[in-house]
This record gives C-alpha cells, structure tokens and sequence, in this order.
C-alpha cells in the first residue's frame, strides 16, 4: 500500500517524501480514505502507531481546497486534553502543510491568553485547542465556529480520564451540526461508546489494536526492591546499561522532583514535567531531552500520551500508576512505529495489588529480574494470573445536594 494509493494529494505525497514516510502504517491506511471521503470516524488505536496522520492528512487535504478563513473564525478544530499534546500535534500538522498555505494554530492554558488572541485575529485553518482554553478564547470573542467543517476529538479516553466532559459538551453546543467528526482513542469503554454516539453521525469504526494491550515491540519486565531503595537502583540500573535516553514516571509530582534531585547529585542530567512546572519550564525540558542535553526525563502520568519521542528506547516505572490503564499508555511512549523498546518497573511490596491489576489488564505476568543487592527485604508476592474477564465500570451516582441542617 502506497500514499497515493489512498488518495492523498501530489503535495501531500511529496512532503512524505522529504519527511522519509514511504508506506502508510495500518491506522493511516484505515483511516485516511474514510476522512477523505467526509465521514464520520471512531478509531481505536495505541500510540506510536502514526494515528495523529491518519487524520492530520485527509483534513488538511479536504480543506486545500475550501474558502478562505475568515477572521477570528476556525475551519478544522482539533480538541486534545494536554498542553504537550497540543503542541505535537500543531508541530505535525505545520509540518505536513509545508506546501500549502494553511495555517496552523495551537492554544492552550497555563500561558497568557493576549498572544494567543493576537494569533487568532486573521483566522486559522486548523486549531488546536485545550478544552478549556477554547472556551475562555470564545468568551472574549477571539474564536468563532462559523466555517467550521471538521472537528477532531483526540485522545477522548484522556478527555474523560481527566474529567472533561463537561467542557467538551460546552465546545459541541458551540459547533455547527453540519460538520464532519472524528474521534480517536486508545480503547473503546462504554463511556467512550456513549460520548461518540451524542458526538458522531454513522461513523466508519476502525480498530488497530484489540483492546488494552501493549504494544509487541516493547519488551517488559519487573525488578522487585523496597520502596525506600528506588531511586539508588535506577541510578544502578541506568550505569549498568549505560542508558542514555530514559522517560522515569512518578506517581507524584514531589517523588518527580525528589528523583531529579538525587540524579543531579550522582551527574546525571535530568529534569522533571508536571503539573507544578510552567509552561515555559516544561517545554524547556522536553526541548533539552529531545536534543539529548538532559538523559533523564522525570514525568507524572499528566505526560502519558503527550509526548512525542522519536525511538525513545527505554521507559522506567518508578512507582506503578494508580489508574491501571495508564500502565498501557506510559509504556507505549516506547516501542512506537516498529521499533523495539524497553519498559521496566521498580515495584515493591505495597504496590502489589497495582501489578496483578495491571498483569490481569494485559494479559501477561510481567517477568521477574532480581537484582544482586537490590533485593528486597520486603519480598514481593508471587504473581498469579487473573483471567476472569473485566467487568465495566459502574456509572458514578450523581451527589446528593447537601440539606443545610434546620437551626
């Protein structure tokens, strides 16, 4: 399968080609000619596997030929739940529309709000927003949906998961209902289901990947050791391999920070990304591990899906993530595209229960690498596979209104 054989345009073509893209990944060659044929679409599909292309493409490629933008006014709309992540995606989509004179804007909080004004004034094609950013831009009148023929909501499982909904309802009564709807996610739960069918008209449905597994090119395993002992056997760990490109997640922003500290100390160059840290800040770090100025980057599960690092190779699990389905999104940071990669986990005794949820999500036990002098005084139970299927999650019961108590 070719690019053109999806019905990509010669421009298009030709800026995949500069960029050294020959074959199309399978989500792209599923998804492209459904975008380009002005359907709606739900895909399902694990990071690392070209899945920001597979819309980023045909949407560029329906709008070459559409009226001028107006001011102040959008004709695609991207919706993304990080900052990070929505700076990848303008990165991408400016990349791909090198040839043509589309224009690309990204917005998002934790900046000031004036600048991005400003950018908005003489309109923009393609818009990639932050769900609450877009409605602050709305309010002050620096944003309108009048042109608007595309909406894209990525990542929507991350929109919920960080308890968006409810912005994103606000953003959907805003649009006009003709337009066309895509939305991508890492997995299809019934809440998912229930947020594409108010959000989507028959929609073409395209699966990549069955459901919560991990990716086939990353290689996982566990090292048992205390708790206390964590950040000496990473800093062992990276020696030993000589690892030069390492992403560490943390459960807190504190232990981020605490880890970036102890590394400092042993002159190993590392950095931390989470809620806590400015804008400017964040995207310094990322900058800095990018361009291999910093080897170890220390990140909160914030960072999970939105981050973009070519042939990243290994992925550290500090401490494992309280919401078990993040244990698949942070190792697919690695392994992305076809290339192999390496997830290892630091788990201790108390974090137990979090390993057999995550063994029973994916399928598998994870190995068991002891380490000479890293043994746990604490030993880790043995694991024991739970191949009962999983049950849905219950809807949460809405809160009762407090009755204020009678004088």
């Amino acid at each position: 399968m070719t690019f053109e054989a999806l019905g990509l345009a010669p421009t298009l073509q030709t800026r995949l080609t500069e960029l050294g893209y020959h074959t199309p990944t399978e989500i792209q060659t599923l998804a492209i000619p459904v975008v380009l044929a002005g359907q709606d679409l739900l895909a399902s599909a694990q990071t690392g596997t070209g899945k920001t292309a597979s819309y980023a493409l045909p949407v560029i490629q329906r709008l070459l030929s559409s009226p001028a933008v107006r001011a102040n006014q959008a004709k695609a709309l991207i919706l993304v739940p990080t900052r990070e992540l929505a700076v990848q995606v303008a990165d991408s989509l400016k990349s791909y529309a090198t040839h043509s004179r589309l224009r690309v804007q990204a917005v998002f909080g934790g900046v000031k709000i004036n600048p991005q004004m400003q950018a908005l004034r003489s309109g923009c094609d393609i818009l990639v927003a932050t769900p609450g950013r877009l409605l602050d831009l709305f309010r002050s009148n620096a944003i309108g949906f009048k042109q608007l023929q595309i909406l894209v909501l990525d990542e929507a499982d991350r929109m919920l998961d960080l308890g968006f909904l409810p912005e994103v309802k606000s953003v959907l009564r805003l649009l006009p209902g003709k337009r066309q709807s895509l939305m991508l996610s890492a997995t299809f739960s019934d809440d998912i289901r229930q947020l594409a069918s108010s959000l989507l008209s028959a929609p073409q449905e395209v699966s990549v990947h069955p459901a919560n597994s991990t990716a086939t090119e990353v290689e996982q395993w566990l090292i048992p050791v205390d708790k206390a002992r964590k950040n000496a056997l990473l800093i062992a760990q990276i020696r030993q391999h000589n690892w030069q490109q390492v992403l560490v997640f943390c459960r807190t922003k504190q232990g981020a920070d605490r880890l970036v500290k102890s590394l400092t100390a042993q002159q190993i160059s590392a950095a931390a990304i989470h809620g806590d840290k400015s804008q400017g800040a964040r995207l310094r770090a990322l900058n800095d591990f990018h361009q291999g100025k910093v080897q170890i980057l220390a990140a909160t599960d914030l960072a999970a899906r939105g981050l973009d690092i070519k042939q990243l190779p290994v992925v550290v699990n500090l401490d494992l993530p309280h919401i078990t389905q993040d244990y698949v999104h942070r190792i697919g940071r690695t392994g992305r595209a076809g290339v192999a990669g390496q997830a290892v986990s630091l788990v201790c005794a108390e974090e137990f229960g979090e390993l057999s949820a995550i063994e029973r999500l994916i399928g598998q036990l994870l190995p068991r690498q002891a380490v000479p002098g890293f043994e746990p005084k604490q030993p880790l139970p043995e694991s024991k596979l739970d191949l009962r299927p999983l049950k849905p999650k219950k809807p949460k019961k809405p809160k009762k209104p407090k009755v204020p108590k009678q004088a």
